[in-house]
């Protein structure tokens, strides 16, 4: 698993699973050529073929004070998904055996609701849908909890089940609903970043004079970082994602953060350029 230190803050990835997809099923284009176009995508971010590999995957924020995970992925044993059958994977183990025992975890932040981000915030125990995190408070835009618990008719594809991932948290009163600027703990806060969902918001680690930021599905592959014009599949608001982009680049690109892909494969992290004028996605760092 990669590991990324921020000052005094430690970034783990706990990987759920990877799967290599197409650009036109993970993206809103008919273009299969897209990612040949950009030779610096290659060889982590594109195949040959003009295919690339899509990962489900928890960033664990270690501040040394709090343990704070963003996104839960998809879960075990979840039924009412129908682009998947249910899973057995060993994530819940992983977290365990890099020293972070589910009862240990301060905080889980969740980007947005879709299906793949809140999975593991709950499991199947008994017959029952119970808290995988005890002790942890579920950090949950206010506006997405708002938007998604009351959509009656929508067709996105991302649609997560409320009832068996984000009701028994309810139940159990772990849930802070948060504005899009809130103050995780110290060193860590949120950041607006709607578009693909209406709540959506990226998550900005600081330490020590470095920063790292957690994109959430602002972007689901670098190539939207230089094509910010190119929705993924699930966008609710196109419009908005393609301005959350650009103003994304804009803050981040040659700052001297770490941008650290919810959905990119390894090395997953790197940073935002403008060398030469042209936007890139540069795993070494500049």
């Amino acid at each position: 698993m990669a590991t990324w230190h921020v000052g005094s803050s430690v970034l783990h990835k706990v990987v759920e699973m990877e799967f290599p997809v197409t650009v036109t099923g993970a993206l809103r284009s008919s273009d299969t050529g897209l990612l040949g176009r950009y030779p610096w995508l290659a060889p982590h971010f594109a195949e040959p073929d003009g295919s690339f590999t899509m990962a489900i995957q928890t960033i664990l924020v270690d501040t040394g004070t709090h343990r704070i995970l963003v996104d839960t992925c998809i879960g075990n044993d979840r039924v009412t998904l129908p682009q998947l059958p249910p899973l057995r994977t060993a994530w819940l183990e992983t977290l365990r055996g890099l020293g972070y025992p589910a009862e240990t975890i301060d905080a889980v932040v969740c980007t947005h609701l879709h299906f793949d981000h809140v999975g593991w915030n709950t499991h199947l125990v008994d017959g029952a849908w119970v808290p995988t995190f005890p002790n942890a408070r579920y950090v949950i835009p206010r506006a997405e909890w708002e938007f998604w618990s009351n959509a009656v008719d929508t067709d996105s594809v991302g649609r997560a089940d409320l009832d068996n991932t984000l009701r028994p948290v309810f139940e159990a009163g772990l849930v802070d609903l948060v504005g899009p600027d809130h103050e995780v703990a110290d060193g860590v806060r949120l950041e607006a970043a709607p578009g693909h969902t209406p709540g959506q918001v990226a998550v900005v680690v600081e330490s020590a004079g470095e920063r790292a930021v957690v994109t959430g599905d602002l972007v689901h592959h670098p190539v939207q970082f230089v094509a910010p014009e190119v929705p993924s599949a699930a966008d609710e608001d196109v419009a908005g994602a393609i301005a959350t982009r650009r103003a994304f680049v804009d803050r981040y690109a040659d700052s001297g953060t770490l941008v650290v892909g919810t959905h990119f494969p390894s090395p997953t992290a790197g940073w935002l350029t403008r060398a030469d004028g042209d936007v890139k996605f540069v795993v070494e760092r500049p």
